[in-house]
């Protein structure tokens, strides 16, 4: 029932947002349909990355959803670059951490803790996760704000892009680490046994086609998306901040939003915990440090230095994720505890 709305949504809402565009419909109509149209077009990634994920297994199959669930988030960011909406972009990416973190990983934690008392995940990744967004979020974005201080534009932009280079490079190296060198290395009993018994729903082909169709559309329709910003915040009050870290983040997300709670509901609770962290972790060091890079090539340049609200917001949601999920199991009220801070923090960014 919900593929078929889905579909539906995606065969009226790619048409609808050409024709609109083309015959410049009101912002507000545009950007209701633009939003609509790309949660559509997400879930049909989400589908083919877990048609994907269950011929590869849960590792590379997190890895998957996160990579093109980010995709759509990246595409969205490059074009609001463009635009000059560097606070969007910076807005958007807090977002997308503490949607990652909070949101996905609480509705997963939630949904799946009411059908399963108890659920688990392979502690040692979430470990070496945690380690890694300590990392990535509490040294690589507050390190640069407190030394920015004293710095000018241009030291500030260099100093942002030495460690955009290092957090692609420390990316890279973990992925190798956790995919090549120690494959196996750390692995949970279980983790292989569901997907032995499941049969993807499309084929390897079909899933790699539909992901290449849908991400264009994504990337046709985000470009226009970002042109009704600006218009949609003065008509209904939304700072920059608050269209970026809820709008934005939630539209450009949607993708794992879907895969992760579908996940833990069938309690594969490693997938559905490699898509909301990895996902963070690859939003924090390769999505922003690949953007920083990109906006060298635009009018306006993007420092890596973020509000202290937003940094504040992001540290707190990374200590909590990391309280939460060291112990390598999960339960309804830990997903509630993180809802409750989403909450929290987004009424905090909307009344700002």
């Amino acid at each position: 029932m919900t593929n078929k709305i889905f579909m539906l949504m995606t065969f009226i809402g790619v048409p609808l947002s050409i024709i609109g565009t083309l015959m410049h419909w009101s912002y507000i109509v545009l950007f209701i349909v633009y939003c609509v149209t790309i949660i559509a077009l997400a879930s049909y990634m989400g589908r083919a990355t877990e048609s994907l994920a269950i011929v590869a297994g849960p590792r590379i199959g997190g890895l998957l959803n996160a990579t093109f669930g980010n995709a759509v988030e990246l595409i969205i960011s490059i074009f609001a670059l463009k635009a000059g909406l560097v606070g969007v972009v910076l807005a958007s990416l807090t977002g997308s951490v503490l949607g990652n973190l909070l949101l996905v990983a609480g509705l997963s934690f939630f949904i799946g803790g009411i059908k399963f008392k108890r659920q688990q995940f392979n502690v040692f990744d979430a470990r070496h996760n945690s380690g890694l967004l300590m990392f990535a979020v509490m040294i690589a974005f507050v390190i640069p704000e407190v030394f920015a201080m004293n710095m000018n534009e241009t030291k500030t932009l260099s100093l942002s892009i030495g460690i955009s280079v290092i957090l692609i490079l420390l990316y890279l190296a973990a992925l190798f680490f956790k995919l090549v060198t120690h494959r196996g290395v750390y692995q949970s009993n279980n983790e292989n046994t569901a997907h032995e018994e499941e049969e993807p729903e499309w084929s390897k082909g079909k899933a790699i086609a539909i992901l290449a169709i849908a991400t264009v559309a994504v990337g046709y329709i985000s470009e226009h998306l970002v042109h009704t910003f600006e218009y949609v915040g003065d008509t209904f009050g939304w700072s920059e901040l608050f269209i970026g870290v809820i709008i934005v983040a939630i539209v450009g997300n949607a993708a794992e939003h879907a895969s992760a709670i579908v996940m833990a509901y069938k309690n594969k609770m490693d997938i559905a915990v490699e898509i909301a962290i990895g996902s963070t972790l690859q939003v924090a060091m390769f999505v922003l440090p690949v953007l920083v890079l990109i906006s060298l090539f635009f009018d306006s340049t993007m420092p890596l230095l973020f509000s202290w609200q937003e940094l504040i917001a992001m540290v707190s949601s990374v200590l909590l994720m990391v309280v939460i999920s060291n112990d390598g199991e999960s339960n309804w009220f830990e997903g509630l505890t993180l809802l409750a801070a989403y909450v929290i923090m987004g009424i905090g960014f909307y009344l700002l």
